[in-house]
C-alpha cells in the first residue's frame, strides 16, 4: 500500500503496510538513521519524531496515521549542528552513550516551540517520557534551559 506524507518537509510516498511502525518506514524505506529503535513499546522516547509539530513515538504510531500529515525528524533541526539545542547539549556534554539523543531532542525542541522559558517542572513534564540510562538528567535540563535562552535573545 502507498503511502503519501512529508518527511523533513520533502514530500515522499511509501510502500509499506498501513500498520508498519513510522520508525521503520523512516529508517529502513527512507535511510534516515537518526530516529533510534529502543524498546519498541514507546516506553524510552528514543523513537521520538514530530508528527505535526507533536512530539510522537515512532515504534508505535502506524505509518497510516502519518499520511498526509509532517514529520520530523532529528535530521530536520540542523544540518551543521547548529540548532540552539544541539549547541547546548554539546556545551553541556549532554551526551555519554547518546542512544537517546534524537528523542531527547526532539522532545526538548517541541518544548521550546510552545515555550521559550520553561520551569524545571515544564521540562520534567516535556521530557518524563524520554529516558536516558547513562543518567545525564541534570545536563540535559541545563541544556534545554541553555537553549531556550537563547532562543528568547534571537
Amino acid at each position: 500500500m502507498t503511502t503519501k506524507l512529508t518527511v523533513n518537509g520533502r514530500a515522499v510516498s511509501v510502500n509499506a503496510e498501513p500498520d508498519t511502525p513510522l520508525l521503520w518506514v523512516i529508517r529502513d524505506e527512507l535511510g534516515m538513521t537518526g530516529t533510534k529503535f529502543g524498546c519498541g513499546v514507546a516506553l524510552c522516547g528514543a523513537c521520538t519524531v514530530h508528527l505535526d509539530g507533536q512530539p510522537v513515538r515512532s515504534c508505535q504510531t502506524p505509518v497510516s496515521a502519518a499520511a498526509g500529515k509532517k514529520v520530523a525528524t532529528i535530521e530536520s533541526l540542523s544540518r551543521n549542528n547548529t540548532h540552539p539545542l544541539q549547541v547546548a547539549w554539546i556545551k553541556h556534554d549532554v551526551p555519554q552513550c547518546g542512544y537517546c539523543q534524537s528523542g531527547q531532542l526532539m522532545s526538548a525542541a517541541a518544548l521550546l516551540r510552545t515555550n521559550r522559558n520553561p520551569s524545571d517542572s515544564d521540562i520534567d513534564a516535556a521530557m518524563s517520557g524520554n529516558i536516558c540510562r547513562c543518567g545525564t538528567y541534570p545536563r540535559i535540563k541545563a541544556a534545554i534551559k541553555d537553549a531556550a535562552s537563547t532562543m528568547r535573545k534571537a
